[in-house]
Formats: structure tokens, C-alpha cells, sequence
């Protein structure tokens, strides 16, 4: 009996080693994306190149079908807009929960669904970290997070990390703008003050949606996108 007691205590020692090491290490995580985003906020300029990896500007946006936090699985094919018909773009954001920058973003991220997806251009989010790497990242927090917030678009769970490579994805948030023929418009930032929704002085997406809407090439075309590095055990 004595035996069995040692036994258990030692295996509830352990346990309760990992999960502490578990949480130091995601936030040491959280610590070190919040001073590499900073450091890459302040640099930023507010147009660079395309991308060496990933769908550029002008190319065809990668088909994908993923689960919703309603349990749903949806593909850009049967993704419609606030008044249920065939969008006339898509607004797809990368973002997550326990990112600082995408929480920071994430009013921003609603508003610009309730804004726009009534004229045709509807957010579908995209979680794309290993809850593995992230455990504030698994299926059933996002189905939380959801709910807590109200969210009015689509919240989608990138399981495998297939989907944000293949667009060539490296941080949260980063956008991804598409027309009606699912052709990628603008790729980077939503506006130039990540961590201050406050500070914003250009609302590069805002810009983009406008301009394509007029029929005409959005400019900038590219920006950097700056937030928590994706996730991957």
C-alpha cells in the first residue's frame, strides 16, 4: 500500500511538472512574439515585395475546406456573403486566440465582417497553429472564443497546417484579399497599428476592399504583417 501511495504521488508530480513547464513555455512564447512583433512594427514599411514562398498577388488563391466552429466544413465554393449570396470577394485573415496581436485585432476583425460583408465581402478567419504548440489554439478554445465574442464569420480550424503554408502565411493576423473570381488583391496587414487600434493612421485593407470594389488595383498591393510567428510542434 505504501508502495502504491509513493507510486501515485510521484506520477501526480510529474504531471503537474509538465503542465507547468507546458504554460512557462507558451508564455515564454507569447513574451518573445510580442518583442519581435513590436521591433517589426516599428520597422515596417508600408509596402514591400511579394512574398518568395506562397500565392502572390495576382495568382489564384489555394482551394481549402476546413471545419467551422459550428462543425460545419466550408470551401471558398460554399462560403456566401451577409445576404446569402455568391461573395463578390473574401476577406480571409489568419488570426488566432492567444496571439496579443490578433486579440488586439480582433474588434477590428468584426467590424470589418459587419461592415462589409453586407456589400459582398464576408472575413473567413483561419486559425493555423498547432494547438500541439498552442494549446490556447485547440478546436474546443476557438469554439470558446467564438461564442465568448460573438463572432459574425466564419472561424475555421487549419488541422494538419495545410492551408497556411500553401498561401504562405507566417504570422497572426495576416490578410488575404480575393476577388469574386478568387484571385488574391492585397496580402499583408489590416492597417499600420497593429497593437493600437487607437494609433491607426492608414487602413491599408479598408483601402483595398474600396478600391476593388471600383474595379481598379489596390495600392499598396502588398504590406508586411506583423504579429505572433504560426505555431508548428
Amino acid at each position: 500500500m505504501r508502495h502504491l501511495i509513493l507510486l501515485n504521488a510521484l506520477l501526480l508530480f510529474f504531471a503537474l511538472s509538465s503542465c507547468s513547464d507546458s504554460a512557462s513555455q507558451a508564455g515564454e512564447n507569447e513574451q518573445a512574439d510580442t518583442e519581435e512583433a513590436a521591433k517589426e512594427e516599428k520597422a515596417a514599411p508600408k509596402a514591400v515585395a511579394q512574398p518568395a514562398d506562397g500565392v502572390a498577388v495576382g495568382e489564384k488563391a489555394p482551394a481549402f475546406e476546413l471545419k467551422n466552429v459550428d462543425g460545419e466544413r466550408y470551401a471558398l465554393d460554399n462560403i456566401k456573403d451577409a445576404n446569402g449570396e455568391k461573395p463578390e470577394g473574401y476577406i480571409v485573415i489568419f488570426t488566432c486566440n492567444t496571439c496579443p496581436y490578433a486579440v488586439a485585432s480582433e474588434q477590428r476583425i468584426i467590424d470589418l465582417h459587419n461592415k462589409y460583408a453586407p456589400q459582398g465581402y464576408p472575413v473567413v478567419a483561419i486559425q493555423p497553429n498547432d494547438p500541439a504548440a498552442q494549446p490556447g489554439d485547440s478546436f474546443e478554445k476557438m469554439q470558446e472564443r467564438a461564442k465568448e465574442m460573438g463572432y459574425p464569420f466564419l472561424y475555421l480550424f487549419d488541422e494538419g497546417q495545410n492551408v497556411y503554408p500553401a498561401y504562405g502565411a507566417t504570422r497572426t493576423p495576416e490578410v488575404f484579399l480575393l476577388d469574386a473570381d478568387k484571385v488574391v488583391r492585397y496580402h499583408g496587414a489590416i492597417d499600420d497599428s497593429v497593437r493600437d487600434p487607437e494609433a491607426v493612421e492608414e487602413k491599408f485593407l479598408e483601402k483595398a476592399i474600396e478600391t476593388l470594389k471600383k474595379g481598379e488595383a489596390p495600392s499598396p498591393a502588398v504590406t508586411k504583417a506583423v504579429g505572433c510567428t504560426i505555431k508548428t510542434v
